[in-house]
This record gives structure tokens, sequence and C-alpha cells, in this order.
């Protein structure tokens, strides 16, 4: 592909490992706080008859979910087989994603409580607790269940195409309505499997864009265990075709045989490095100045946390550009984090790709995601240069998306009006 640079070996330093919490402290930490949520909200329901029938129904959802919370981390060690450890990973994140939203409502209710009381005692009001009580604790319940339920159906559904045209100061006429295919944060592992990408393959495909990019956070294991539910990747079309950037997630899973596997499957791993695209052919000869300024830059970094793990491949947005031709001023880069955004504005980028934040998949993580990242989801500017987020097109963790619904994006470079 003409103007490619492309590193040739894959990087020979092994990826740092990151130390989880102990699988024994997370289970008594879990523990503990399912006992919070029982103290908290099984006596309220069985103080109040029309509910008392709810309270050991909750209670036995405690009990299991704090028994199968820890399965997906030890799964392997306590199955015969391949599908019975599945099954149990299944099961435990499911709890997982029931319980963060449980954890979450009772403490969020017991802070309602306090300002209730609090606003009664000053104000002279008085407050029925016998009603609200249970009904608080009987709403939490409902609510937690609801959403995890919806959330599950939204996470398993195969994302939505979205829409999003950018408006690109100078952009060539040949580059108008130029496609770029996003992918993000599939993270393929214990729940997102062959069938899964095949159904974003296909949806994919039926798109026709001019490029596919993967942001980041495709993976959530080793090669061997995961190369055949990835395999699908492979047959990916695209008119430049699909173009491939490391995530942090990536580098947890042991990036050096994930690039060589992404390689071999045809996709072009981009590591602080760029392509030169060119653009719909325009009549009559062309000098290479002309070439070049008629074709889009197409560059890849490494994850903004990349360095820790191998300081070879510390992320490097200007670095990307080395050998670009000036000419071409139309460049899009792709990089996992947000974070990245800065650093690619001063390189003089007019669009950034990214995604890592999930849209915070749930509440309440939507909330924190703005303490670590300029961006949470959709687009926007930063200096000269627009910056669009996906919210991902699987999930991480528990199978639970809820007001952040997963995304395949469709961006299409506009030309800036006025």
């Amino acid at each position: 592909m003409p103007g490619t640079r492309l590193a040739p070996d894959v990087p020979r330093a092994p990826p740092a490992s990151i130390a989880p919490m102990p699988i024994r402290s997370m289970s008594v930490l879990t523990a503990l706080l399912h006992v919070y949520i029982a103290l908290r909200l099984v006596p309220a329901l069985a103080s109040f008859p029309p509910l008392a029938p709810l309270w050991p129904l909750l209670l036995l959802a405690l009990v299991v979910s704090a028994a199968t919370i820890p399965l997906p981390f030890v799964s392997r060690r306590i199955a015969r087989t391949v599908s019975t450890a599945d099954v149990l990973k299944w099961v435990g994140l499911i709890a997982m994603g029931w319980f963060s939203s449980m954890f979450v409502l009772t403490a969020l209710r017991d802070i309602a409580l306090l300002l209730t009381l609090g606003v009664g005692a000053i104000g002279g009001i008085a407050i029925d607790w016998h009603a609200l009580l249970p009904s608080s604790a009987a709403g939490v319940m409902g609510i937690a269940t609801a959403t995890s339920l919806i959330g599950f159906v939204n996470a398993r559904r195969t994302a939505g195409v979205k829409h999003v045209d950018v408006p690109i100061n100078g952009l060539p006429a040949a580059l108008n309505g130029f496609t770029i295919a996003q992918l993000s944060d599939i993270h393929v592992g214990p729940t997102i499997q062959r069938g899964y990408i095949q159904r974003i393959v296909d949806a994919v495909n039926g798109l026709g864009a001019d490029v596919i990019a993967i942001t980041g956070d495709l993976v959530d294991g080793s090669v061997p265990e995961l190369r055949d539910h990835i395999a699908p990747l492979a047959d990916l079309r695209a008119r430049h075709g699909t173009f491939v950037v490391t995530g942090n997630h990536e580098y947890y899973a042991g990036a050096p045989a994930w690039i060589a596997e992404l390689r071999r499957l045809g996709l072009t791993v981009l590591l602080n490095e760029h392509v030169l695209l060119q653009g719909r052919a325009r009549r009559g000869a062309q000098t290479d100045e002309e070439e070049n300024a008629n074709s889009l830059v197409l560059a890849g970094v490494t994850d903004f946390t990349a360095g820790h793990f191998d300081a070879a491949q510390a992320s490097d947005p200007r670095g990307s550009l080395a050998g670009a031709p000036p000419e071409a001023t139309t460049r899009v880069l792709l990089a996992h984090q947000p974070r990245s955004a800065p650093a690619a504005a001063d390189a003089g980028f007019a669009l950034q790709l990214s995604g890592h934040t999930h849209g915070g998949q749930f509440f309440p993580w939507n909330l924190f995601v703005p303490l670590q990242q300029p961006f949470t989801a959709g687009l926007h500017k930063l200096r000269d240069m627009w910056v669009y987020v996906s919210r991902g097109t699987g999930y991480w963790g528990p199978p639970k998306r809820f007001g952040a619904p997963s995304e395949i994006t469709l961006v299409r470079l506009v030309p800036q009006r006025g």
C-alpha cells in the first residue's frame, strides 16, 4: 500500500502484568457488601405485610450473588470442562451486574433517607416511616432487577449503526464522503465469542465503508483461548482494509502475541505509525504532490498506558506522522483512550477516533469516567481537532448496558462550511 509505514517486527518486551485484588480478599469484601444490603433492606420488607413475601426472595438472591460473583475468577480451577467453566463465568458476571446496581441503589436509598430525616426534623414534617422504609426497599430491589434485565438485552443485541458526520476544514473533494466504520471495546472473552463477532462482521460489511478501524480493547484473554472466536474478523471488508490499534486490555492479555495474530488474520496493526490512503480518483494526470493532497493520512498509536508495559511502545501521536507528506493535511488518528487528544491536537490531526469509556456502560460508572477521561462519548471539539468517542461495540465484565447503548459507528468526512 503506497505510503504505508509499518514496523515489521512484533514488540520484543513482554507486557507487565497487572496484579488484581486477591480472590479471597475480593470475596470477603463483596460478601460484606451483600450483608450490608441485606441488613438495610430485608428487615424493612419483612416489617410490612404486603411486601413481606419479597424478603425471602431477596435474601436468597443475595446469598446466590455473593457465592457466584467469584466464579469467573476461579472457574478454570473448579470446572472439569471448558463449557462448564463458561457457564460459571456467565452466572458470576450476571450476578456482578445485579449486585452492582443493588449496592449503589441501597447506598443512595440510605442517603435519601438521611436527607428526608433531616428535612423532616428541620421543617417539622411528619414522615410515614412505616410505609416509606419498605416501599423504598422494594423500589431498590425492583429497579436493580429491571435495569439488569434490560441491560442484559441491550448488551447482548448486535450493536446498532450510529452515523456521524465530521466537518473537516479544507477537506479535498476527493475525500468528501470518505467513510470510516469504527469498532471499539468489543472485549472478546468469557461472554463475547464467535457468534457475537460474526454478527458484528456481517453488520459492518453491509456498510461498504472505505476503512474499518478497531480502536482497541478487542480481547480479554490469550491468543490460544480466543483465536477461534476472533477468526471472523478476517472476513471484514472495506475498500482500504481494516486497521487496529492496541488498547490497555491487549497489554493485559499479551500484546505481542495478539499483534502477531491480528496481522496473521490480515488486519493492519498501527503502532505509532501511519498509512496514506488515496481518495476517489480524479480525472487527468496528477503529480505526486497533488495525489498526496487528495489522500488521507490514517495514523494509529499504541494505548495511552502502553509505555508502562513496554517502554519501546510508549504512545506517540507526533511520531506516528513521521514521513507523512506535508501536502496530505487530512489527518485522522486512531487512539484507544480520549486522553491522547491533547497530544494529537498538538501534532496537527483533524480528527481522533477513540473508545475506552464504554460511555459509562451503566450507572453509576458513567459518573466516574470524567474523572479520568476528557470526553465520555460522542463528538467533541478540542481546539482545531474533532474527537469522537465510541460507547463501544461490546461490553466489559457484566453483560449489562443501561443508558449507554453499544454502537458500530460510521464516520463520514464532510467539508466544513463557513
